[in-house]
Parts: C-alpha cells; sequence; structure tokens
C-alpha cells in the first residue's frame, strides 16, 4: 500500500468526520468490533509494514544503543459542551504520528514527526539514533505479535456514533439539573470521547495493537440562595462503550452535582490543628496517589529523589494495608491491555501487609534495578517519551467495618473529595483542597465542611493509617489526568475508608 502522508490522511478524515456527524443514527448491532481486529490497523491503513519497521529502528540503531522501539498513534478526540441550555462547543481532534526511541544506558533520544513516510520516518529515527556513539546494533530479524489480553472491549466503534447520539445525553443532563431544585441558577454539561489506536514495535522483536476508548459525561452547577452562590460537579466514565450513557448514568451525574453543591449552604469550617481524619471511600485515594503513588515511580528511585528508594523489602506501613497499581481492571480510565513500550497489561503489587514490595518500572529502570518492566511506560502522546507512570491505584480492604472507623474518632474530620493537591514527591510532602466533607464529633458524622487544606506527608500518612475498612470504591470519574513531566495521562484509583491518626488540618479563605 502506498504510504500516506499527513496532509493526504487529514484531508480525507475531515470529511469521514463531517459524513459521520451528518448521518444517522448507527442501528443497534452494526459496525460490530472486538480487540482482535486491531491487528493490521496500521499497515492496511497507513502502509507501516515489518520491512519498514525494521528499517526504521535499525536507522535508530545506526550508532548504537541498547535498544529502539517505535510508537505509532493515530487518535480521534471529539468534544461537545452545552451552557446556558446552549451547545457552545462542538469540535474534533485528529492525531497522527509516530514517536521513535533509541535507549542508551538511562540516556533517551527521541524523534517523532507527523508524516508517515518512510523518509519523515528514517530522519526523526536519525534525530534518536544521536544519544548514543558507538558501533551499529541490529533490531530482531523478525517480530512477534503479542497476544493480549482486552480489558475494555468494544462492540461499537466510537467514532461511528453519531452527534445527533450524543446530543440527548447533554441535554437530558443540563434538563435533570435544573429539575432538581429552583436554586440551580446555571449549569454547564460536556461529553468528551476518544477513540485510540496504537502500534508498538520494538528492537527486540515485540509487537502490539491496541485501541483505547475514552469518554465520560460531566456536569458543573451553580446554586443561589439569597445570592449567596456556590458550586459543585460531578463526572462518570472511563474506558466505556457508548451504550454505558443511559437514564441512569445521566440522573446520578445531574443528582451528585446539584447535591454536592446545596450541601455547601449549611458547611461549616472545622477547628485548625492536627486532628485525626478518615478518608471516604473512593474519591479521596487522590491523596494515595498523589501523596504516595509517585513516590513509588520507579525513576524517582533510581534518581534517590524518592523516600522510598532504600525501601524495598521494608515496613512502610501497617500489616493490614496493601497497595496495589493495576493495568488490568475492566474499563477503568488507567486500565493497559499494553502499555506504551510493549510490555503485556498487569497488575502489581506495590505494598503488602505494609511491607514495600516493587516500584513501577518502566524498561530503563527495570533493566537498573535487574527486574521485569511491571507495565507502567506511559506516554502522552506520540511526540513525547516514555516514563513510569500510575495507572489504577488503589488499596485493598481492610479487617474494619467503615461505621466502625468513624465510631473510633472523638473529634476529626470525615473527607468525602479533594482538589487542587499539591505535592513534593522527594520530601512526600502535600497539600489539598476538601470540597467535600464532615465534622465527626463523638464517633458520628455532623456538620458539612468547605473552604479547608489538609496536609502532611505521604510517607508519614501511610505509616499513620491505623485502621482500614472493608468497604473499597474505585473513582467511577473518567475526567482525571494525572500530569507528571509534562505530560498527562488518564488515571484510576481507589481505597476503603480509612483512618490516619494525625494530619494537619488548616481552613483558607472564602
Amino acid at each position: 500500500m502506498k504510504l500516506i502522508t499527513r496532509r493526504s490522511f487529514l484531508r480525507s478524515g475531515t470529511a469521514a468526520a463531517i459524513a459521520v456527524a451528518a448521518a444517522p443514527m448507527i442501528p443497534s448491532g452494526c459496525l460490530r468490533f472486538s480487540g482482535k481486529s486491531t491487528a493490521g490497523y496500521f499497515e492496511s491503513e497507513f502502509g507501516i509494514s515489518d520491512a519498514l519497521s525494521r528499517k526504521v529502528l535499525t536507522r535508530a540503531l545506526s550508532r548504537g544503543g541498547d535498544f529502539a522501539d517505535l510508537f505509532f498513534e493515530h487518535t480521534i478526540s471529539n468534544w461537545l459542551n452545552l451552557e446556558d441550555g446552549k451547545v457552545n462547543q462542538a469540535y474534533s481532534n485528529i492525531a497522527l504520528g509516530v514517536g521513535i526511541r533509541t535507549v542508551k544506558g538511562d540516556q533517551v533520544g527521541y524523534g517523532f514527526t507527523q508524516e508517515l513516510t518512510e523518509e519523515a520516518m528514517l530522519s526523526a529515527a536519525s534525530i534518536a539514533a544521536t544519544i548514543a556513539d558507538s558501533s551499529q546494533t541490529e533490531p530482531a530479524g523478525q517480530f512477534v505479535s503479542l497476544e493480549l489480553e482486552n480489558y475494555y472491549p468494544l462492540t461499537t466503534l466510537l467514532t461511528s456514533v453519531p452527534l445527533e447520539s450524543k446530543l440527548p445525553i447533554i441535554q437530558s443532563t443540563n434538563e435533570k439539573c435544573f429539575s432538581l431544585s429552583p436554586l440551580v441558577e446555571k449549569v454547564n454539561v460536556g461529553f468528551h470521547d476518544q477513540q485510540k489506536r496504537v502500534l508498538v514495535v520494538t528492537s527486540e522483536g515485540q509487537k502490539a495493537e491496541d485501541l483505547l476508548p475514552r469518554n465520560y459525561l460531566y456536569a458543573s452547577v451553580v446554586v443561589n440562595k439569597d445570592g449567596k452562590r456556590e458550586r459543585a460537579g460531578w463526572n462518570l466514565g472511563g474506558r466505556k462503550e457508548f451504550s454505558f450513557y443511559t437514564k441512569d448514568v445521566v440522573d446520578e451525574v445531574a443528582r451528585e452535582s446539584v447535591n454536592r453543591a446545596l450541601i455547601l449552604f449549611d458547611a461549616v469550617q472545622p477547628p485548625a490543628g492536627e486532628i485525626p481524619v478518615v478518608l471516604g471511600p473512593g474519591v479521596p485515594a487522590i491523596l494515595l496517589h498523589e501523596a504516595i503513588g509517585h513516590g513509588m515511580e520507579a525513576d524517582f528511585n533510581r534518581k534517590e529523589l524518592s523516600t522510598y528508594c532504600t525501601m524495598i523489602g521494608k515496613q512502610v506501613a501497617e500489616p493490614f494495608v496493601t497497595i496495589i497499581d493495576d493495568g488490568t481492571n475492566p474499563a477503568l480510565p488507567g486500565s493497559l491491555n499494553v502499555d506504551d513500550e510493549g510490555t503485556p497489561g498487569q497488575k502489581t503489587v506495590l505494598v503488602e501487609n505494609g511491607i514495600l514490595k516493587s516500584y513501577m518500572h518502566d524498561k530503563i529502570s527495570a533493566r537498573y534495578y535487574n527486574v521485569q518492566p511491571t507495565g507502567n511506560g506511559r506516554r502522552q502522546s506520540y511526540e513525547h517519551f516514555i516514563q513510569p507512570r500510575m495507572r489504577n491505584t488503589y488499596m485493598l480492604e481492610g479487617p474494619s467495618k467503615p461505621e466502625e472507623v468513624i465510631e473510633s474518632v472523638e473529634s476529626g474530620i470525615y473527607v468525602e473529595n479533594v482538589s487542587n493537591g499539591q505535592v513534593k514527591i522527594g520530601e512526600g510532602d502535600f497539600s489539598f483542597y476538601v470540597s467535600q466533607g464532615k465534622i465527626i464529633e463523638n464517633g458520628k458524622l455532623t456538620a458539612p465542611i468547605k473552604d479547608i487544606n489538609i496536609m502532611g506527608n505521604g510517607p508519614k500518612m501511610l505509616k499513620n493509617i491505623t485502621m482500614v475498612a472493608d468497604d473499597l470504591q474505585m473513582s467511577r470519574g473518567g475526567g482525571g489526568a494525572c500530569g507528571k513531566g509534562g505530560q498527562g495521562v488518564p488515571v484510576g484509583f481507589g481505597m476503603p475508608t480509612v483512618l490516619v491518626k494525625s494530619m494537619t488540618v488548616g481552613g483558607v479563605k472564602s
């Protein structure tokens, strides 16, 4: 097949997108898709043959190098937004290109191109090759396609869903929000969907293709009571089928958004200082992700920037604490059939019964530590280099009941939702804004709280977890992305109810 240029592809892609938007709703049962039909997509559509991949890899290794890889990407993203009862944004974006990496020790040479032509790819490979300065090494003689599990199977491609099928979802969400309370003054609703195809080819002879869906429905509401305004929002999504967005999902997004805003009218500020903090199940696990998870990413430990760099095999928490990073959870935002450097999706035990067992590795750190990669090599797009990144990070259930955890606290706070966090990875110090929660008095939940920050140190917080309940929940949102090194990737997180015996609680001005 003749190689396609980016310009000609985008021209034809735009025409196809217009045609899809104007098409009637696809009948149920059409355009059936299975994960296995990803194989051969880049060859059939863009002429990326094994012979061409080998030629580009040979150029990437022309000055030596431990290994090299190619990351091909074709992503179609759509956004639809409604504000003040009207659709004020509807747009799409197409990303097409290849990133080429050459690795020598822990050094990386990287080049990328939007043109999937032989000339452009060889030029990018020459740039990546400059990281090394020795005799040429050769890629594998043939490539073996990996057999992968599919943790987010689709029956219908998201690109086959027309605009007319998405409009009723955001319109219904908007109407539902206004119907729930006369105090609702303003509603913003959005729907985002993305279909990302990738092909990874490595100089070690591995080849893997994947199709990653991502989508979410969100609502943000402003409520007004006697001139006092409050705002809150909610979203649901992940690596879902379009059929996930039922009336029940619409109702839940609207109800949670409105209720979370209304309760803030009654919120107060709790006493400041060092007090016990109960982290509720689900969303508060963003603290686990930010304050603890990043410190267990292998690059920070290889560079001795993390508190955990000398802690493998040592106790970092109580024996009832086990923490997992997992790419195999069905349809969650951080799930991966294969990571961005060709390692199949898997589950990694970070902390087991209080003992630090593993870091999260890409191929570079795995070679440094003489262990196997854990499937945590991730990048935002073909324009970005690989980093060890979290997938779905969560704490397993413990021996207590959630009500027992709350009843054990004489005076403290209960955290339901956090946002706007800041973390210093090396020291593990963090600060998070609590957007939803309650005061705990004499073992009972009382008044709602707002406008406070919780501060602490991640490793210290982990050691200070004294109770873990049996009510593990994963966050069900799909809109969150983790930032690191200037890149954002979708992640998931979860936890049961836990008690941290002491954290710093401080108020903020309204």
